[in-house]
């Protein structure tokens, strides 16, 4: 038993790190590479029951701005250029 628990508790806590890590690094203007959007995006729109378009849009934003607001909603203000995308109709574009 104690021989399943350690490679479990190990592999536990690097998803843990990883993730703590991927969602530092959403958030602040320009702080993300072009290859990092996916990650940050997937994150962001997790919650969401429009994944496609909120994947696409979010991809599109982040790789204009290289920046995606931390958590799942709202945040826009941690990035000015994600939060000043907008439809033709005057909405924000970005999720």
């Amino acid at each position: 038993m104690a021989r399943l628990c350690l490679p479990f508790a190990f592999f536990l806590v690097l998803v843990i790190f990883t993730f703590a890590i991927q969602t530092t690094k959403a958030g602040k203007e320009g702080s993300l590479r072009p290859q990092d959007c996916p990650n940050a995006c997937g994150i962001r729109c997790s919650k969401t029951h429009h994944k496609k378009p909120c994947l696409f849009f979010c991809n599109y934003c982040c790789q204009r701005c290289l920046c995606v607001p931390s958590g799942f909603y709202g945040h826009t203000g941690e990035c000015p250029c994600y939060d000043k995308i907008l439809t033709k109709e005057g909405k924000h574009k970005c999720p």
